[in-house]
């Protein structure tokens, strides 16, 4: 995205310093949200994999559920939440078990890079993984 902000900025700073007049700031582009979510150790072969979820104009990718994984995306961010923030390490998390699913996430999403990793080890993860389904598949231990 910083490119794209000096590709426009220099563009417009050269087009006046040639002497074409005021020229129009070229709209700032963001980065598409795209992301790759990988799951694994989740007991159900159907979810186990790795999936490409685009959420930049109508959802897409081979993600299994893109459209709500999208609308929930969308969601989060219009509350500002970050569903990617890791759980503090002084967090007081419930000693509870979801299973041995892990997962990953890695892209863009709302024009910055994202590289996050979720289990269900104790109740603060398990939180974690359920605020962010369906981008993550609903699976129980």
């Amino acid at each position: 995205m910083l490119r794209r902000l000096v590709l426009a900025t220099l563009a417009t700073t050269a087009a006046g310093a040639a002497g074409l007049g005021p020229v129009p700031p070229l709209p700032l582009l963001s980065s598409p949200d795209v992301l790759t979510v990988t799951i694994s150790k989740s007991g159900h072969p159907k979810a186990d994999g790795t999936f490409r979820l685009d959420c930049e104009g109508e959802p897409g990718g081979d993600h299994p559920a893109a459209a709500r994984a999208c609308a929930r995306l969308d969601k989060l961010a219009k509350e500002r939440q970050d569903p990617f923030k890791p759980v503090t390490k002084d967090a007081f998390c419930g000693q509870q078990y979801g299973g041995r699913v892990v997962a990953r996430v890695t892209g863009d999403w709302q024009g910055r890079s994202v590289d996050a990793r979720f289990s269900r080890a104790n109740g603060c993860e398990i939180d974690r993984w359920e605020n962010l389904e369906p981008v993550l598949p609903r699976v129980r231990g």
